[in-house]
C-alpha cells in the first residue's frame, strides 16, 4: 500500500464526499483520482451516489463522475488499512 492509499483510506473510514477529501488531503485533483482508481481497483473503496445507494462497480466510471461520489472504505480496504499501520 502507498502512503497516498494510505491517508486517503484513513479519512474515508465514514463515508465522505470528493470535496471533504479535497479539503482534508489538501492534494491536487489528478493525485485524488488516481489514488481513487488505485483503491477501487483493489476494491478497497465503495462509492455511493447518496448515504443509501451504493453505485454497482461495473456502471462506475470515475474519471467521467469521481467528483459525484460519496467514498467509504470496504471491509478489505479497512483490512488492509489495518494491517499496514
Amino acid at each position: 500500500m502507498t502512503e497516498s492509499e494510505f491517508d486517503l483510506l484513513d479519512e474515508i473510514y465514514l463515508m465522505r464526499s470528493y470535496d471533504q477529501l479535497a479539503g482534508s488531503l489538501e492534494w491536487d485533483d489528478g493525485k485524488i483520482l488516481a489514488t481513487l482508481e488505485s483503491l477501487f481497483q483493489k476494491g478497497w473503496i465503495r462509492c455511493y451516489i447518496s448515504p443509501t445507494e451504493e453505485v454497482l462497480q461495473e456502471e462506475i466510471d470515475l474519471r467521467e463522475s469521481y467528483r459525484k461520489f460519496l467514498y467509504l472504505a470496504s471491509k478489505e480496504g479497512l483490512k488492509a488499512h489495518n494491517s499496514n499501520e
